[in-house]
């Protein structure tokens, strides 16, 4: 009997210090004061074109609503009442999350309940206090001069310094999220920046890269950081892509046809200056720039100014592409060097140099080194004439 009892109080002593198990799934339990019986509070997540979708739909009653569901990992979702303007961003995860609506600014309402959402907290807040610092010098910098100091010379000095700063509150600003990232490798938010962050048009995606590998495996493994990894991958192709064309770096060199048959590389022809004009003949733009590149060349080609044209012709519309790119050759009086795979935009040049729209031109310095991209008129000339040193 003894020793059934000790084994009972052993077994309730293991059952005592058992982890509490992870939910695996969610309710989200809604306050709203003040919002009438039978308005609608909708779930929403956004796509991967931003637009918003119902995930689920709820039915205030004495100014309660209630959603239940499972999501696979903690994500930014969106809450939205009928009868309230705007949204309210949050964090979705598989905990209880009590929201209490602010029904005069939804967007303050108030979120508790899961880790995420602190971090997501956290995060805004961080970046709120940074963005205010901008503004508030950005106040300054606009008062007129007499208002910053005794004299004039002391203004400007002020301004200069309220200069100096704005500049380092509007770097932070922008670094802010990357370092939020890097220092919270095991923030599910982390994953939902990385995601937002990439998707606009000036992101650093070598360094977002970088941060998304320094991430727990955890995170990595998740539906979303599958999800992410295989985008970041797409994104670093075109990243590099445009990256070893950039100003400063020694052009790639190519082979290619000539309309004889015969194989040309860039190499071949490099000057002491060397245009690479990708163009076509179905292209507007390019036939109407051509008099102007023809001028050129016959005034800098005994200077040492070399020219190699890369048609993008070969579109399912033409229907003997090499033909007309030959004509158009004659027509415009074209005189340099020509090549092209009559590939149109899956031409291989083309795609070495990341070619998304034609006229494209790139303008070689002696070494070889990109100078300048897509200069024409006048200020291709100046270009040339500068890097001849004329």
């Amino acid at each position: 009997m003894r020793n059934v009892l000790i084994f009972t109080i052993i077994g309730l002593l293991f059952l005592g210090c058992k982890p509490e198990e992870k939910r695996t799934d969610y309710i989200i339990k809604g306050n709203a004061k003040g919002v009438y019986n039978g308005v609608r509070a909708h779930l929403k997540e956004k796509d991967q074109n931003g637009r918003e979708r119902i995930l689920d739909t709820a039915i205030v009653v004495d100014e309660k609503f209630t959603f239940t569901g499972k999501v696979t990992s903690p994500k930014p979702s969106i809450l939205s009442v009928n009868s309230v303007n705007g949204n309210l961003n949050f964090m979705l995860e598989n905990s209880i999350i009590d929201i209490t609506i602010d029904k005069a600014n939804i967007s303050q309402s108030q979120v508790s309940g899961s880790v995420s959402q602190t971090e997501f907290d956290a995060y805004n807040q961080g970046y709120a206090k940074l963005k205010k610092e901008s503004i508030d010098l950005q106040i300054e910098l606009r008062k007129p001069l007499r208002q910053l100091g005794a004299s004039s010379k002391q203004s400007q000095a002020v301004k200069d310094s309220l200069t100096n700063l704005f500049i380092a509150a509007q770097k932070k600003q922008q670094e802010y999220p990357l370092n939020f990232i890097k220092a919270n490798t095991n923030s599910y938010y982390s994953l939902s920046l990385i995601e937002q962050e990439t998707n606009k048009k000036n992101a650093n995606i070598k360094d977002y890269q970088e941060a998304f590998n320094n991430l727990s495996s955890e995170l990595k493994s998740t539906p979303t950081g599958t999800k992410i990894k295989l985008t970041l991958h797409n994104l670093m192709a075109v990243y590099e892509a445009k990256s070893r064309v950039d100003i400063g770096k020694i052009a790639p060199n190519f082979e290619a046809p000539t309309p004889e048959g015969k194989t040309v590389s860039l190499n071949d022809i490099k000057g002491k200056v060397t245009i690479i004009d990708f163009w076509a003949a179905w292209c507007g733009p390019c036939r109407r720039e051509n008099p102007n590149v023809v001028n050129i060349y016959n005034k800098y080609h005994s200077q040492g100014l070399e020219i190699i044209g890369v048609s993008l012709d070969g579109t399912r519309s033409q229907k003997d592409p090499k033909q007309a790119w030959v004509n158009a050759i004659e027509q415009d009086k074209l005189s340099w060097t020509h090549v092209s795979n009559l590939s149109y935009f899956l031409d291989p040049v083309a795609q070495l140099y990341n070619i998304q729209a034609i006229p494209a031109v790139f303008i070689l310095d002696a070494e070889g080194k990109i100078a300048a991209k897509n200069l024409r008129g006048n200020a291709l000339e100046a270009k040339v004439k500068e890097l001849l040193a004329l």
